[in-house]
């Protein structure tokens, strides 16, 4: 009699055990998709650099992001100057916020003398106060590393982490991240330096009138088409956005179902051909 108790005993633990096994390799398996899902995002390294050159191709014409730290122009687009790595402008207070922090981290630097003048374009496309010395020492500061992480900086508190994380929230995928935060370089995040219903949440509020984001249900394509056809309608308004060459590139790579970004990627932009391999 305790001889079958004991063969039932060790029966009872073999199955304990490998019931326990199977039990620790689902929770492994599942930890492991949920961090392969976490890594698949536009905040990965690499992601993160397809995002930079996709804007640079249209900020710039040019995947060489890092290059663009010294760029300054007027585009004619009613923002006064356009300059930097996304286009920081003199008109919408971005460019304001970007100096005032390059000088907070370095207060002996060759823009802060121009603040002042900053101050008073701001919301205009006025260049009082700025001109060809304010272009030349926006040359010169970009040399410095301090400038250059002070953009960095910039892009990614006002752009990039807020445009990911709202696309996070939506469910949306790493093309959807970057749809998102490419809307939000090129329409603000809604801070009042635009039209609310020409900024991105503005944007998004018409497209969430359509259709529903994945995290309600609905289908990611669907609304991200929806999303880019809001877009279009901005871009519109202004003669100097006509080209819709950066919305096309994001339709051509939500038809190919691309959602992860994967590489190579082809595309077109004002009728020049780019290619990340």
């Amino acid at each position: 009699m305790k001889a079958e108790v004991k063969k039932k005993l060790m029966w009872s633990s073999i199955i304990v055990l490998i019931v326990g096994i199977g039990g620790c390799a689902r929770y492994v398996k599942e930890e492991g998709q949920a961090s392969t899902k976490d890594q698949v995002s536009l905040n990965n390294r690499d992601k993160k650099e397809i995002a930079m050159e996709l804007v640079s191709s249209a900020e710039n014409s040019s995947l060489k992001w890092q290059d663009q730290y010294a760029y300054i122009e007027d585009i004619q687009d009613g923002r006064g100057y356009t300059a930097g790595i996304i286009g920081f402008c003199s008109g919408t207070g971005d460019m304001l916020e970007l100096v005032k922090t390059y000088t907070k981290h370095q207060s002996d630097n060759e823009l802060a003398q121009f603040l002042p003048a900053l101050e008073k374009v701001n919301g205009s496309a006025s260049h009082d106060g700025l001109g060809v010395e304010f272009e030349a020492a926006w040359k010169a500061a970009a040399k410095d590393k301090g400038f250059q992480q002070a953009q960095d900086e910039i892009r990614d508190r006002i752009y990039f982490n807020p445009g990911v994380k709202q696309a996070q929230e939506d469910g949306l995928s790493t093309l959807g991240q970057f749809i998102y935060y490419d809307g939000m370089v090129m329409h603000g995040p809604g801070d009042g330096s635009v039209p609310m219903a020409e900024s991105f949440p503005g944007i998004r509020e018409a497209a969430l009138r359509l259709s529903k984001t994945p995290a309600e249900g609905g289908d990611e394509r669907v609304y991200l088409t929806g999303f880019l056809d809001e877009r279009a309608k901005i871009m519109g308004l202004e003669d100097a956005h006509e080209d819709l060459s950066r919305i096309e590139a994001q339709r051509q790579f939500l038809k190919a179902g691309n959602m992860e970004l994967e590489t190579p990627l082809k595309w077109k932009m004002y009728g020049e051909p780019f290619e990340i391999k």
